[in-house]
């Protein structure tokens, strides 16, 4: 093909070059207090490891067992055990899976907020403790959203 004959493009390829993109501009300089701020605040790496393992065991295992039920299911059926109803399949794993959902909140719940005191196996104590602190601080951002609408600042 000659190079001046016109080209047909892909109808993928750009139809033009596109100019280069400008330059962003640096990011402004994040001060000392606001980064220590912004540390006091992060979740630390003992706390959020534990939430880690504890929302991949209650979440985790009854997911796992939503999946694995329906191979069970499958089993059973196609080896003539049992004639199971497409429903009770359904509310089996419609129960597992709602079980993993609750389980990955119970697993951030149940994991002691402090940073040196591991807590409980189960972690029951934890569930009361963080669920009181989540509540009341529900409670409260509740009460100052009303103060705030009642109250309308002047300036």
């Amino acid at each position: 093909m000659p190079e001046d004959a016109p080209r047909n493009n892909l109808p993928f390829e750009p139809r033009r070059k596109r100019d280069k993109k400008a330059k962003r501009p640096a990011p402004p300089q994040v001060s000392a207090a606001s980064r220590e701020a912004a540390s006091l605040s992060a979740i630390p790496d003992a706390v959020s490891r534990r939430m880690i393992r504890r929302m991949a065991l209650f979440c985790g295992v009854p997911s796992g067992l939503g999946i694995f039920s329906f191979f069970i299911f499958y089993w059973v059926v196609s080896h003539g055990w049992f004639d199971i109803p497409p429903y009770a399949v359904f509310v089996a794993t419609l129960g597992l899976f709602g079980s993993g959902v609750v389980g990955l909140s119970y697993g951030i719940l149940s994991t002691s907020w402090d940073e040196d005191r591991v807590g409980g196996w189960f972690g029951w104590r934890e569930f009361t403790l963080n669920g009181k602190r989540v509540f009341e601080a529900l409670r409260e951002a509740r009460r100052t959203a009303k103060a705030a609408k009642q109250n309308p600042d002047p300036s």
